[in-house]
């Protein structure tokens, strides 16, 4: 379990961001992020809304049906919740 799933428990927003920022600077898609973290395509889906509107994941398309998905690191609060990630996992050792 991770530092941040030991303090805020483990929920499938918190298990997408803490995989997108782990993974920072790499472009996926739903069907990746549900493969990677065990959550169904539709867990994604629907957890991904609240970032996009926050706008700490940024959403692009590839083609005409395929969404993609970013950690938007211009973001400020992005950037608050990379230093805190990185801080926990040093704190905690992880």
């Amino acid at each position: 379990m991770t530092a941040l799933a030991k303090i805020f428990g483990r929920n499938a927003q918190l298990i997408v961001l803490e995989y997108l920022i782990r993974n920072r600077g790499t472009i996926t898609y739903l069907s990746g992020i549900a493969e990677e973290t065990g959550l169904s395509h539709s867990s994604v889906a629907r957890v991904i809304e609240p970032l996009l509107e926050m706008n700490i994941v940024k959403e692009g398309k590839m083609g005409k049906q395929i969404r993609t998905f970013t950690l938007n690191e211009d973001n400020r609060v992005t950037k608050l919740l990379i230093r805190f990630h990185r801080d926990l996992e040093e704190i905690c050792g992880e």
